[in-house]
């Protein structure tokens, strides 16, 4: 394989069967020129991008260290799902990271309106965001705050084959957030977010939300309804207040079955 051009020391446009690629490894280009055979040891990441021009642009507009830290944590990342990431999240979290850290250096901090959400239904992303703010302590002495660990584990959510686009994974969470919120203010209840009813109920909301957008709809006995309505009267009347307010506020509506089952988490919660 030919250097076609060197973006950085670990990053190299080659030319291989014909083929424009991408070739990632540590001091890849160190003392290399444009036409320098690559010694094929070196290459730790070898693919081809639709994005090749704007992942080019990218790399020359930011610190060499921002684009390895974050190739460093696509890799944790890839290893600890023991899957591979779709290929743009080597654009999407290296833009994304090198934004934060310039902010966090400023002193600029942006609170994640759907941390606790996103910390619950995205666990094992969020682990990798966790690791991933420590990881650019210990590289670079910046401490980031909790809340960039649930923006990365968005973004590796996202990448993941089946995760979804960035704006429909946002814009479900949010969703979940205002329902929770909907659910504490018509209760008049702090809920803790360790509390494992709270996590049930983030979790069945996120698949109702899922169920919905995807015309899948649960089925529940009318017998069973009725019994749960007259048992759970206040956690009925709180889902039923629910799915009025997401109808009026994003055209989502609930049919009276999936009422029956948030009604029986809600019992749970303010049991709990």
């Amino acid at each position: 394989m030919k250097i076609k051009k060197i973006l950085n020391n670990n990053a190299v446009v080659v030319t291989d069967n014909n083929e424009e690629k991408i070739a990632i490894g540590t001091g890849i280009a160190f003392h290399k020129r444009k036409n320098d055979i690559i010694n094929a040891a070196k290459i730790e990441k070898l693919f081809v991008m639709k994005e090749n021009e704007k992942f080019q642009q990218l790399l020359l507009q930011i610190p060499e260290e921002h684009f390895s830290l974050s190739e460093e944590i696509i890799t944790y990342a890839e290893e600890y799902l023991e899957s591979k990431l779709n290929e743009h999240i080597h654009i999407a979290l290296t833009d994304h990271l090198s934004f934060a850290i310039e902010r966090v250096r400023e002193g600029i901090l942006l609170k994640n309106k759907l941390f606790h959400e996103i910390k619950i239904l995205y666990k094992k992303e969020f682990d990798i965001g966790m690791w991933a703010i420590k990881h650019i302590e210990k590289k670079t002495n910046i401490k980031m705050p909790l809340d960039e660990a649930a923006y990365i584990a968005l973004h590796i959510h996202t990448a993941k084959l089946q995760g979804g686009d960035m704006k429909q994974t946002v814009r479900q969470t949010a969703i979940i957030g205002e329902m929770v919120q909907m659910i504490k203010e018509f209760l008049n209840i702090e809920i803790e977010e360790d509390d494992i009813s709270y996590q049930r109920l983030i979790m069945h909301l996120r698949f109702t939300v899922s169920r919905i957008s995807n015309y899948e709809l649960h089925t529940m006995d009318e017998e069973m309804l009725k019994m749960i309505k007259k048992k759970f009267p206040i956690s009925y009347n709180c889902a039923a207040q629910v799915a009025k307010d997401l109808s009026h506020l994003h055209s989502i509506h609930l049919p009276d079955q999936e009422l029956g089952y948030i009604t029986l988490h809600i019992e749970r919660l303010r049991k709990s």
